[in-house]
């Protein structure tokens, strides 16, 4: 390793430590020990512009361990990614570029929010499944234009977590050969050594996923590191995972220990390491020239890796022009159109297969779901891709005709993520965050295990979709484990999320139109497996995400009915009993609260006004988040506990909800 090497290496763990060390807080232990690492990716191994940071063809880099987010920042300084002393020095302060953990769509650089261990994993499968997926679809012979890697780097945390073999079980039966995992190997986590809790082959497990695996004994030799990425990469026909053996908090007095997992080296102890280095100053955030000079040349090498790809893409633009504008089409993302008449014409495309028919026989808004993907997405959406966690033939997603995504076909776009609910989430991610407009689906039930996901995508702003069946206890049969009852509002909870329960097919048209405009939130479908009857009145006022379906014949209305998904009809027939009782409510559709919430105050009073507080909110599900809709003087038909194992049509019986009930409530509130 050259001396200038050396000095850059140090100057990556230095700028993190001082960063780490002003702040307070922090996490030192990675940086110090996965310096090396990430110096010679960045240098010498990554395909990368920092001139240029959204260019197409870059490789990713993830770190999966986001609480080593100072080493990253330290390499975006130093690499000329726009991040200066100052950012370093605001390091975890409110309102800096150097948050705690890395976020996306913050800090210039940063390709995926990490921070919860094993999620970053899981994206950067998401990712290079986006990657082979581009390039199988839209590369011609001589024409490579899209052929990048992804990396991804984490530590003992991230191989503990059970998403990470999730997702990379999936990614070895892929054989993504163009994912590559580093593994800082240090045998530490906070507790003190990993043996306490985890001494498995953590390489023999990757082999048994089907990945080349590699190991550099001493992690502080880059050119060790840069034999075995370059070994990685030889491999065309499987994902490698390279074991990197460090120090955790190098070359400082709690080198080895759990200590310095996450908390500040302290001054005496940056002393000391500073001089074990041969630092030339003691003074923070000090760089020596020498270091700036040298990175300056590197970016210089990798400005011209672009500018070589760039003139490629000129040909490609010229000479294929088919591929180029499939590929045009891929990366605009507007599929679908966020106009009047796109909306008239999905409802008109509806009616014309009776599916808006009120005489029709019910259906199930799953099934109805199904009839969306494949008759106004599929072959519409340019960069759709979508799938189930092994449950296509009853979440309805599977796209007909279309070919399956798989290592002998990576231009297929359905996906099959196995039963992996966890890992389908977090790979759901990366693919959205590589340009896919990507769809993902499961019982809703089991929206638990893709919550952690779901909750990333909300913080990123990405337009994940979530296809979530079986919506609630007319499950049945199966019973009270596949019957959601809380889940509604665990999604309805989470920030800048839509959450659609439709009532019929309009409803699950607008939920998809919804999901398939949005830019920057993700969208859950919950779908039911019982058939609901279409409704008249619902319609394209579900984008406002509550409206009136039924209004009451009075100017101010006795009472206000609300639910949402299959309770909407039973609130309609409960209205027509009242009025023979001299009763005249409204009923209000509530598909998506989120959405509601966001309209204006004089539309919001407009549906549901203060001045009646008569209010009954029905919903098969828990009553949590309906109390700021029906008030004190309110009441919900919804269920306090959970479900039964019967027909679905008892069990709504069974838990109330009825229209002799809901009479019953209406008439207790006046």
């Amino acid at each position: 390793m050259k001396s200038i090497d050396t000095l850059s290496v140090n100057a990556v763990r230095v700028l993190a430590v001082d960063a780490i060390q002003k702040a307070n807080s922090g996490h030192p232990g990675l940086p110090l020990g996965a310096a090396p690492i990430a110096y010679e990716l960045f240098a010498n191994q990554m395909k990368h512009n920092p001139a240029n940071p959204d260019w197409l063809n870059r490789d990713r880099f993830i770190l999966s361990a986001g609480h080593g987010s100072a080493l990253l920042y330290s390499l975006y300084h130093l690499f000329g990614y726009g991040l200066t002393i100052d950012d370093l020095k605001q390091f975890r302060q409110d309102g800096s570029l150097t948050p705690g953990h890395p976020e996306y769509g913050h800090t210039v650089g940063v390709e995926a929010t990490t921070g919860p261990l094993g999620a970053g994993m899981g994206m950067a499968v998401g990712m290079a499944m986006a990657e082979a997926h581009m390039a199988a679809r839209f590369n011609r012979d001589g024409y490579n234009v899209i052929d990048h890697y992804t990396f991804v780097l984490g530590g003992d945390g991230c191989m503990q977590e059970g998403v990470t073999y999730e997702a990379m079980s999936l990614a070895g039966t892929l054989k993504l050969s163009k994912l590559i995992v580093m593994y800082d190997s240090n045998n530490i986590s906070i507790e003190g050594n990993v043996d306490i809790a985890f001494t498995e082959n953590v390489e023999a497990r990757f082999k048994a996923m089907g990945f080349q695996t590699i190991t550099v004994e001493d992690g502080t030799d880059i050119d060790a590191i840069g034999a075995a990425i370059a070994a990685a990469k030889a491999d065309k026909t499987r994902p490698s995972f390279i074991t990197i053996k460090t120090t955790i908090g190098y070359g400082t007095p709690k080198a080895g220990k759990a200590s310095v997992h996450g908390s500040p080296v302290g001054d005496e102890g940056i002393e000391i390491m500073k001089n074990n280095f041969g630092w030339p100053s003691k003074e923070p955030f000090f760089v020596p020239e020498e270091v700036y000079d040298h990175l300056s040349s590197i970016k210089a090498g990798l400005a011209e890796g672009e500018e070589e790809w760039n003139r490629l893409f000129e040909s490609y633009k010229e000479n294929c022009p088919e591929a180029y504008a499939e590929l045009s089409a891929f990366l605009a993302d507007d599929g679908v159109e966020d106009t009047d008449e796109y909306w008239s014409d999905l409802v008109n495309d509806l009616k014309a297969n009776k599916i808006l028919d009120y005489s029709k026989d019910a259906d199930a808004t799953r099934n109805i779901s199904g009839w969306v993907i494949n008759k106004k997405l599929k072959g519409k959406v340019a960069n759709l891709m979508g799938g189930s966690a092994d449950l296509a033939p009853s979440n309805m997603t599977y796209m007909n005709g279309e070919a399956d995504f798989c290592a002998d076909n990576y231009a297929g776009i359905n996906l099959h993520f196995g039963i992996r609910e966890f890992a389908m989430s977090a790979i759901l991610n990366g693919l959205v965050l590589h340009g896919v407009r990507a769809y993902c689906a499961t019982f809703f039930v089991f929206s638990d295990y893709i919550k952690p996901m779901a909750r990333l995508a909300s913080l990123m702003g990405i337009p994940t979709t979530y296809v979530l069946t079986h919506d609630s206890i007319g499950v049945g049969e199966d019973g009270p484990t596949h019957e959601p009852i809380e889940q509604l509002a665990m999604l309805r909870s989470l920030p800048n999320f839509n959450t659609f329960r439709p009532c019929d097919a309009n409803e699950t048209l607008a939920a998809w139109y919804s999901a398939m405009t949005s830019k920057k939130t993700p969208t859950a479908l919950v779908l039911s497996r019982q058939n609901l009857a279409p409704i008249e009145g619902t319609g394209r006022k579900a984008l406002l995400g509550g409206y009136v379906v039924a209004d009451s014949d009075k100017e101010t209305p006795d009472a206000i009915l609300m639910a949402s998904g299959s309770e909407v009809s039973l609130c309609i027939e409960a209205r027509k009993e009242l009025k023979t009782k001299g009763i005249d409510v409204r009923v209000v559709s509530m598909p998506c609260m989120d959405i509601f919430e966001a309209q204006p105050d004089e539309y919001r009073e407009s549906v549901l006004p203060k001045s009646v507080r008569a209010r009954v909110a029905v919903e098969a599900a828990s009553d949590f988040g309906w109390a700021k809709y029906v008030g004190l003087d309110g009441k919900t038909v919804t269920m306090k506990g959970f479900g039964a194992s019967a027909p679905n049509k008892l069990l709504f019986k069974k838990f109330g909800f009825t229209v002799e009930n809901v009479v019953d409530n209406v008439m207790s509130v006046l």
